[in-house]
Formats: structure tokens, sequence, C-alpha cells
């Protein structure tokens, strides 16, 4: 197949907004695909190099130029091949025979084709295949079930694999994929609610639990050896030995675990977010005075049995026979508005930040953000991402300051804005996001820097107010900056449709 085919089908897909129309372009693709082609498509649709990070940076990217040609002719497993080469340079001399090969590549493609070979390079190609259209396109070009795709890619992880084995073996082949130690899934999200009355309404009786403002750590032990993952994949196990001693602890053999590492004070508060988050930055953890203390509140698997069909009831009652209660958070089941009202202020009265209230009998979904988990907290909150930011004035003068605020849409994988914000910035902080927001600049407009939307930002706020001056119609009232949240990718943060919600309740 044609990479050509790829780029119209990419800019079929992200033209409309229409979930129906993006379906039937995918699966007409990929009913047209071999397996082969089929895995290196669904990656590319994504969004995605089944390579990864292959070594060329934006600039590097972007310096390289070559006159495109004038007809397709590059096939998928071509341009495959090229990267996998790309991929593997190493040693003296690597940064310039990437560049040429790069320049090699560009050369046998058409002008569309040299715009999206660049921006799936650098993963800025946001065409709104999202996962779950994948799926249902996926479904369709082999004739099976999604619900069957969508468990096997929960579990399975990656959608081109799943893909390939959906193409080659059905449902069968879909079947066989299942919790593997060391293999981590996307967490299970949570819903905000606007308060515990709502929340109550949406989920009762419930299990209410701490919501600690931490890291969301996956861990998964197999007899001795244990791995640590982070809410975006990445293993960090030698940043936190402290909970590598604590799961080798445990009274099992096998497990995979959901929790929080939070950096908790003397007394028992916590210390503010980026305090943790600190810890996961340094290569040695001795050095930075930070103790984590990890709290488990999910059992995925236990012992060779997997776990996540099973009704979180269950789940919890399998976790608390192997768990020691100071590694669980604090935990109470709640069947009216009162009981989950004072559980809340018990929280609040602790120095956490929320609560979560969770569905008795929901499975896990993994990598879902669903009604069965769902999170209060006292101020409103969003994890959104920068846009774009404006150079300081006054004593911020050479700084980069005021952010322009995007919440995602699921429909077409681009963000809306809903307002700035110069609030709640340090000095430190001031430092540190001119020169992260140098890195992802792609263009400017007077005093306005524009970026690639990677960052994630936690915004509290007072409310939210219609608007005429976004395209979203809606802008956020007093926002001020709670937190970067370097443990989450844009594509985790809140969607247009949480804030839609939000605004919806607020004038009722």
């Amino acid at each position: 197949m044609l990479l050509a085919d790829v780029v119209t089908t990419s800019e079929r897909v992200s033209s409309t907004r229409s979930r129906k129309a993006k379906t039937a372009a995918l699966a007409e693709l990929l009913a047209a695909m071999d397996s082969v082609e089929t895995g290196i498509g669904v990656a590319y649709l994504a969004g995605e190099l089944p390579q990864g990070r292959i070594g060329l940076g934006y600039a590097a990217v972007y310096a390289v130029e070559a006159e495109p040609a004038a007809e397709p002719s590059l096939t998928l497993r071509q341009v495959d091949a090229t990267i996998t080469g790309i991929a593997s340079i190493s040693g003296p001399g690597s940064k310039a025979a990437r560049h040429q090969a790069l320049a090699d590549l560009l050369a046998k493609a058409t002008e569309t084709e040299q715009t999206f070979l660049r921006r799936l390079i650098l993963r800025e190609l946001r065409q709104g295949a999202l996962q779950g259209v994948m799926v249902e396109a996926i479904a369709i070009a082999s004739d099976v079930p999604a619900p069957e795709v969508r468990r096997a890619a929960m579990v399975g992880g990656e959608l081109s694999a799943v893909a390939v084995a959906a193409r080659e073996g059905g449902a069968p082949a879909l079947a066989e994929f299942r919790l593997t130690l060391f293999r981590p899934v996307q967490p299970m999200l949570a819903q905000p609610a606007a308060d515990v009355a709502d929340a109550m309404a949406k989920v009762s009786p419930a299990a209410a639990e701490y919501k600690l403002d931490g890291a969301r750590i996956q861990v998964h032990r197999d007899d001795k050896r244990v791995a640590v993952y982070t809410r975006n994949l990445r293993n960090v196990t030698s940043a936190v030995p402290e909970v590598v001693a604590a799961v080798q602890a445990l009274p099992l053999e096998s497990v995979i675990l959901d929790g929080e590492a939070i950096a908790l004070r003397p007394d028992g508060r916590p210390h503010p977010f980026q305090v943790t988050m600190s810890r996961f930055g340094s290569r040695d953890a001795s050095n930075t005075g930070v103790t984590l203390s990890p709290f488990f509140f999910d059992c995925l698997h236990l012992d060779g049995v997997d776990l996540i069909d099973e009704p979180a009831e269950v789940r919890t009652e399998q976790l608390a026979q192997r768990m020691p209660p100071e590694l669980m958070p604090p935990r109470r089941i709640v069947t009216t508005p009162n009981e989950a009202a004072e559980f809340f202020d018990e929280v609040l009265a602790s120095g956490h930040e929320g609560m979560m209230l969770k569905s008795l009998n929901a499975p896990y979904a993994a990598g879902r953000r669903g009604a069965a988990w769902l999170k209060v907290k006292p101020a409103h909150t969003l994890d959104l991402v920068v846009l774009a930011v404006e150079w300081g004035s006054g004593r911020r003068q050479g700084l980069l300051s005021n952010l322009h605020l995007g919440a995602r849409d699921p429909d077409s994988s681009e963000f809306v804005m809903l307002g700035k914000t110069f609030k709640g910035l340090t000095d430190e902080t001031l430092k540190w996001q001119t020169e992260r927001f140098l890195d992802l600049e792609t263009h400017r407009e007077g005093h306005v820097v524009f970026v690639r939307p990677e960052q994630v930002v936690e915004i509290a706020f007072d409310g939210i107010q219609a608007s005429t001056r976004y395209p979203g119609g809606m802008a956020l009232r007093f926002a001020r900056v709670k937190g970067y949240r370097d443990d989450k990718a844009a594509d985790e943060a809140d969607p247009i449709d949480t804030v839609r919600a939000m605004f919806e309740k607020s004038k009722q």
C-alpha cells in the first residue's frame, strides 16, 4: 500500500467531526491492507511510530530540506524500513547519518507526504484517529465484535498488535490477549463531579476513598522482581526504592497493583505535589531528602489470576487480604450524601485534596474515563494543555508568563481554548516554563509564542462563564496555575465535554 493512501485517509479523518465518517474512512483503508501494513498503518494513523523516538528533534526534522517528488511512490513498507534504519544509527557521525537518511526519504515523498512524515516523526499528527474510533474501524475491517477488540487493546497495550491479530486470527486471536506481568496497561481514570451530591446521584452506594495528590503508579511483581511504572507507562523502578521494598515484603507471588506514591510530612499531611514529583526527575533518590509513601487502591492481577473483570468490591477484598492497612488509602462505604459529605470533610481536614467515589460493581476499565470513578474536590480543577504563552512585562520582562489554556476535543483531537492565566506562578516556575516552552515553540505572532500542545498543567478556577471570545463558547473564571503535570500526556488532559458538563451544572 502507498503512503499516499494513508495520508489521504488521514486528511479525510481530520476534516470531519463525524465519528461515523471517521470510522468508515479508517475501516475502508484497513480492509485494503495486508497484516504487515495493518500494523504500520494503525500506528501511523494514531500518530505514532512503531519504533518510538528515533533521535530526530524538531530543529533537525525541519532543517532537512528536499525537493518533493512529483508523484507518490513510497510504500508503507519502504517508509517503515527507512525509519527502522534511522532509529538504529548510532556512534560517531550518527547525527549526520540520520539527517541524510531523512533527506533521502523526504526526496521520495510528495509535498503532502513530506508534511505528514515530519509531523509523524515529531508526534504532532493530531488527526482525530483516536483509539475509540480506531477500535471500531479495526472491528469492521476484521469482521470481529468491537468489544473484543476493545478488551484486547485494554490488556494488550499496543493497538497495532491487536489490529494485526484481529486481521490474522479474528476473535480467537484477540482472546489470547491478557494481562502480562511487566507490560503495563493504561490506568483507569476518573471523571470530575461538581460536588458531593452530584457524585452520589451518579454512584450510590459507593466506596469513598481519600484522593491523594501524588504520582500515579502501577507496580508489577513476579517473585522478588518488581517494576514500577508511571501513569504514562514510564519505568521508574530505580527512582522509587521504598515502593519496591514495600511490594517485595507483601505475602504473595505475583501481582499488578494500582496506586499512588506521595511525599508526606512527619505529621502525615501531604507535601505539595511538586515535592513528590521531584523524586521522579532525580537519578539518585538518596540525595533528594524526600521519602515517598506508597498507597494501593486496586489490584488487577493476583497470584496468576487476572482480576480486571471482577467487580471493584471483589478486587478490593482481594487487595485488603494481602495488603497492610497502612498501604491502603482510608476508605469507607457510603450510601447517602450526608455520609459522603462527612467523609469528604474528614479528607479535607487531613490536608488531602479531595475524595474519590467508586462504584462497587464496576470492572477495571484500563485507559478509560468512565462514570464508575468520580473525583470530588473543594475547588474546581482541570488538567489542560498549554497552547501558547505570552512574553511578560514589568518584573516578568524576558520571561514567558501568560498561558493560553485548552481542553482536549475527543472528536477532532484538537484543543479548544478556554482562557489565559498568569496567576499562581512563582519565580522558579516562570524560569522553568520559559525554557520549557521555548523548546516547544512552533512560531510567533507578535508577543505570543505558539507551542506544540504537549505540556499539561493543572488549573484551579472559580467557575465557568459563557464567552463569545473563545470558540468553545466558555471561559474559566479566575484561573490560576496549581502545578504542571509532567506525569500526564496531552491526550490525558480533560476533554471539552467535561467542561461543558460543569458549565451546564453551574447554570442549574
